[in-house]
């Protein structure tokens, strides 16, 4: 029997790996689907996936914002919560991005994730900002190689060993100014996979979820494997922040937290106004 193929892409990062590695190392049923997966930087997943290489992948919610005509957000694996936002770092201590600062560089961890998203709407018109692969951000901001960078991933836990300062939590910002959980990324299939299809994925994807958090230490070879950093301590504190009930099913809390993200990209004329609102798939949807 010919398996359907999907062309499946996370990143590197430890929740990802912690929630897919059941998947690649196929300890759940793949329900007659062939995943070719491919683990690489979230941008490169960003670009990737619009340029169509991928019938599933995870996708920051910026880049998900402008993909909602071809894309559906599964119910599972995304990361959203409290106290997960990016923090924004300085390599001097006391300097802040204003505008009167234009001169000055951000670093940024590629243009459509969520993490330039939130500097684009809390700190407008104020630096240069470059992007960059977010594991390069903390040593260039070490070197003095930039002014600013917005840290995303393990540098959550490590920035002050680097000997960086903390200008602002962004996701903090973020949730006193909506009062819900941040969303950053999830996972987006491509609609034209079908209904059908679609739910074989979710069912795998949650599966794969619920066998990580049942026995963690399962998934700990694949994290290792991919991480920059690989202290376990380190990994599982990533764990611990970014996989929670939402990672399971976002739910009504998590659906209304990328609508309030739709309206703040609305405010800075990132997305149309007429633009389709992000989609999240329903098992409904396959009736």
């Amino acid at each position: 029997m010919n398996k359907t193929p999907i062309r499946l892409g996370i990143s590197t990062c430890p929740n990802d790996t912690f929630a897919f590695a059941a998947l690649m190392d196929r300890r759940v049923d793949w329900q007659g689907l062939n995943f070719e997966t491919e683990l690489i930087d979230i941008q490169q997943l960003n670009d990737r996936l619009f340029a169509g290489d991928f019938d599933v992948a995870k996708a920051s919610f910026h880049a998900a914002l402008l993909m909602t005509d071809k894309t559906v957000v599964l119910p599972s694996g995304s990361a959203l919560g409290f106290g997960v936002g990016p923090l924004l770092l300085a390599a001097t201590e006391n300097q802040v991005p204003t505008p009167a600062s234009p001169q000055l560089v951000t670093l940024c961890p590629g243009r459509h994730t969520t993490a330039t998203l939130l500097f684009s709407l809390f700190y407008p018109n104020t630096t240069r900002t470059e992007q960059c692969v977010f594991s390069d951000i903390m040593p260039r901001l070490a070197n003095h190689d930039a002014d600013f960078g917005v840290c995303i991933h393990e540098g959550r836990f490590t920035w002050e060993s680097e000997g960086l300062f903390l200008v602002e939590d962004l996701g903090t910002r973020w949730e006193q100014a909506t009062q819900s959980p941040l969303p950053l990324g999830g996972i987006v299939a491509n609609r034209s996979l079908g209904d059908e299809t679609i739910a074989k994925v979710q069912s795998v994807i949650r599966q794969s979820l619920e066998v990580a958090m049942a026995d963690p230490v399962t998934a700990m070879p694949t994290m290792r494997k991919h991480a920059q950093e690989f202290n376990d301590d380190v990994l599982m504190q990533h764990v611990q922040l970014y996989v929670n009930d939402w990672t399971i099913d976002l739910g009504d809390i998590g659906r209304a937290s990328l609508g309030r993200l739709s309206e703040m990209a609305r405010s800075i004329g990132l997305v149309a106004d007429a633009a389709p609102a992000i989609e999240v798939w329903s098992c409904e949807n396959g009736k």
